[in-house]
């Protein structure tokens, strides 16, 4: 097993951004919305990334403000109006003297073009000492290598898409092509730079958008083909997961509209089924009423258990009471005490996501 030289490559890597420009809103347009510095070492000094926006509108668009979660990360920008066809700047400073560990920064974007704010994400993991490829990348597609088998891509919003960036690796002594085959409808997946020069890194970009036909968490698939084979992981399994969940978007509607949107209130968000064999079935029921002023929708249930089922949720009208049960086996769950967290995706303005919970001591 080598020991990497992989900490200037990764520097050098922050000047190639995502593949697809992704919209800001209307008018404005970003080169990547994450900005991935890889393993960086933590006595290199600070390291700095640019995100480019370009004014795709009719009218001079102007970035108000970047604010960020600390004073770890310095930001400048384009102070002056960004014109129709022109570009702007968001660059971006990080300390890299927290120590030795993962980070991961939010840059909150005001501008002219629309009230609510972008969120940009700079991440990478700062450490003390150089650490071999395998160590740092142990799913391995062949010579192709990642951290996770699954990457997190947090929530989107119908209308919108969702781009990600994370770091990968060619583990052999020779370039690698890499390209994707099977991939989820909704799913586009690149990498940057492709071939990945022998024993260094890359970043592997996702996007992926939005789709009324897909709600809540749901996971797509890619299959990564490495010089134009696919490899099995260790799990015996060829694809990359990239989970993402999917929520609706209240963003045009004014403040009068959803005040006046359905509104659900559950009698109890928490199901207590006492003591129970592993192995039996919980049978747990839930009530609510829609005490806003329009239907109410459950549009997905989700829940974080290996075999569970949900009676119907038929649509609440304005004052009407709905009650459904939520079916779970629990002889996957561990012995002791269990929670399962279910999941609804709703039309609610100020209830999108509603947790609900079943608890209880497994024996």
């Amino acid at each position: 097993m080598k020991t990497i030289a992989v900490f200037t490559a990764a520097l050098l890597l922050s000047c190639f951004c995502a593949g697809a420009q992704e919209k800001m809103s209307d008018a404005l347009e970003i080169d990547k919305r994450v900005h991935n510095f890889g393993d960086i070492m933590l006595g290199s000094g600070p390291v700095s990334c640019t995100y480019t926006v370009t004014n795709v509108g009719s009218e001079p668009a102007v970035i108000y403000n970047v604010t960020t979660t600390c004073g770890c990360t310095d930001v400048d920008w384009t102070k002056e109006p960004i014109r129709p066809g022109k570009k702007g700047t968001i660059s971006v400073t990080y300390s890299n003297d927290e120590g030795p560990y993962p980070f991961d920064k939010s840059l909150t974007v005001y501008h002219s073009d629309s009230k609510k704010p972008y969120i940009l994400k700079l991440r990478g993991v700062s450490m003390e000492k150089a650490k071999p490829l395998e160590e740092l990348y142990p799913v391995k597609y062949g010579r192709f290598a990642m951290k996770e088998g699954v990457v997190e891509c947090g929530n989107m919003e119908q209308g919108s898409q969702k781009s990600d960036a994370v770091m990968v690796a060619n583990l052999s002594d020779s370039p690698i092509t890499v390209s994707f085959a099977d991939l989820s409808e909704n799913l586009s997946v690149s990498v940057s730079p492709n071939p990945i020069p022998a024993r260094s890194t890359a970043e592997m970009s996702v996007v992926i958008k939005a789709d009324r036909e897909i709600w809540g968490k749901n996971r797509y698939w890619a299959t990564p083909l490495i010089d134009g084979k696919a490899y099995k992981n260790a799990d015996g399994e060829t694809r990359i997961g990239f989970q993402a969940f999917t929520k609706e978007n209240f963003n045009d509607l004014t403040k009068d509209e959803k005040a006046k949107g359905p509104r659900p209130t559950f009698e109890e968000s928490t199901y207590s089924f006492g003591k129970m064999k592993r192995g039996e079935t919980v049978h747990a029921e839930f009530t609510f009423r829609n005490e806003g002023k329009s239907t109410f929708k459950v549009y997905r249930v989700n829940a974080d258990a290996c075999c569970w089922s949900h009676s119907d949720i038929p649509y609440a009208e304005p004052g009407e009471t709905v009650t459904f049960c939520v079916h779970l086996d629990t002889s996957d769950l561990p012995l002791g005490e269990s929670l399962t967290i279910i999941t609804l995706t709703t039309n609610s303005p100020l209830r999108p996501i509603v947790n609900l919970f079943i608890a209880g001591y497994m024996e």
